[in-house]
């Protein structure tokens, strides 16, 4: 099965997260953020994915600024498990994210399908010398 959507663009970790005093709370933006994102959600009337995940994330920013990509995925990621995507963010094996032109207010799309195909390839595969370390320790043992 493969879900995909259009979601609001993410606040970023740094915009996600604020401190009062010794505790650290979803910041107003990123709870509007996940709010926003359940509401969108809650209309196609998911049920959570079990099992392994696959996502691919395409980030259209707002504007031209330099952004680290990277520090989106938390509050997405949060606020799909929060919407009932998936039970946990553990799920995922597997993340693609990619940063393309800028759109007007920014957006994400997401796509997530079970893993359970590549998976089961990467564990078949043999597992080679050189992955395993040794051929390098014996080049080591006879320098």
């Amino acid at each position: 099965m493969t879900l995909q959507f259009d979601l609001p663009y993410p606040p970023s970790v740094n915009h996600y997260w604020r401190r009062v005093g010794a505790r650290t709370l979803i910041s107003r933006q990123g709870r509007i953020f996940r709010e926003s994102v359940c509401s969108l959600l809650a209309l196609r009337r998911l049920h959570p994915l079990d099992g392994p995940l696959s996502i691919e994330i395409d980030v259209f920013p707002p504007d031209h600024r330099r952004r680290d990509i990277d520090n989106l995925l938390k509050s997405l990621l949060d606020a799909l498990e929060a919407a009932g995507v998936y039970h946990n963010d553990s799920q995922i094996v597997e993340l693609t994210i990619r940063k393309l032109e800028p759109v007007a207010d920014g957006r994400t799309r997401v796509r997530i399908e079970e893993a359970l195909d590549s998976i089961t390839r990467t564990n078949a595969l043999p597992k080679t010398r050189e992955a395993s370390g040794q051929d390098n320790r014996r080049k080591l043992e006879n320098d």
